[in-house]
């Protein structure tokens, strides 16, 4: 019988799951499915119960629901446990509904690996949202202690700090000038998306060795993003963090370690034009 994934989130029709794990499940002759679940938060018990009554095999997750799904699970496991952020569902072998997160091995695998002397660089998220936890944790794993958030609203910073208490919380109305003092900057927000709204200032002051990611993969280059690059800034998109983030997830359902070739990447670049 043929396995049905799905991922779930609002908006959703930016994404390429589906163009990831289709591309997988040919390659490595896995009879399944993939597609996107366009629901709204009151359907989030539906769903977890779609894979406990097995018409679903396992869910991704994306904003805005990377936390709000956790009180429909059984189990949270690893760093889902840690950052209470969950991008990745499946049944365990005993029946559990299990979250899991695999964003932030996707964050380290993808651009963390990269960053020399990481314990004296200074990070700065800027998004308290979603995939916030997940960036915050990725961070202190690769050694790096002096990290800073910033948000619209202070009470999500504040939620953080409980979590991670070495975090510094910046006012959302310094970040024009804080910006200057950082090594790394972390967009962990939804500004830059494609069709979306961005950021209302240029980063026109910051360091000239800062490394600059986004976690936004839809467009390639955000404007902040093209602007840096423009200033010579050492710039990551975040199209390698949701391919990696992808691995581990089609790992976690089918106990296969999927290839990132060639093909497969220049499939994705295609869908970005």
């Amino acid at each position: 019988m043929t396995k049905k994934f799905g991922i779930i989130g609002n908006p959703i029709e930016h994404s390429l799951s589906p163009t990831l794990h289709n591309y997988w499940f040919k390659k490595y002759n896995v009879d399944a499915e993939y597609s996107l679940l366009n629901i709204q938060e009151q359907d989030l018990s539906k769903i977890v119960k779609d894979i406990r009554n097995k018409n679903l095999d396992g869910i991704n997750i994306t904003l805005p629901y990377k936390q709000k799904i956790v009180p429909h699970l059984d189990l949270l496991v690893n760093d889902a446990k840690v950052t209470s952020s969950v991008n990745t569902i499946f049944k365990d072998s005993k029946g559990a509904i299990v979250g899991e997160n695999t964003d932030v091995f996707g964050l380290q695998a993808a651009y963390l690996k990269e960053v020399d002397v990481v314990s004296k660089k200074r990070a700065l998220v800027i998004g308290a949202g979603g995939v916030s936890p997940s960036v915050i944790l990725s961070l202190k794993k690769s050694g790096i202690t002096n990290i800073s958030i910033v948000n619209r609203t202070m009470d999500k910073c504040i939620f953080l700090k409980k979590k991670f208490n070495n975090l510094n919380i910046i006012d959302w109305n310094n970040i024009q000038d804080e910006i200057k003092h950082f090594d790394i900057i972390i967009n962990a927000t939804s500004l830059g998306l494609k069709n979306g709204q961005d950021f209302g200032f240029k980063f026109d002051n910051v360091k000239n060795n800062l490394i600059y990611i986004d976690t936004i993969y839809n467009p390639l280059e955000t404007k902040t993003l093209k602007y840096l690059k423009d200033k010579n800034t050492r710039v990551f998109n975040g199209l390698d963090m949701f391919i990696y983030q992808g691995q581990k997830a089609f790992y976690l359902w089918n106990k296969i370690n999927p290839e990132i070739d060639q093909k497969l990447i220049e499939l994705l670049l295609s869908k970005l034009k």
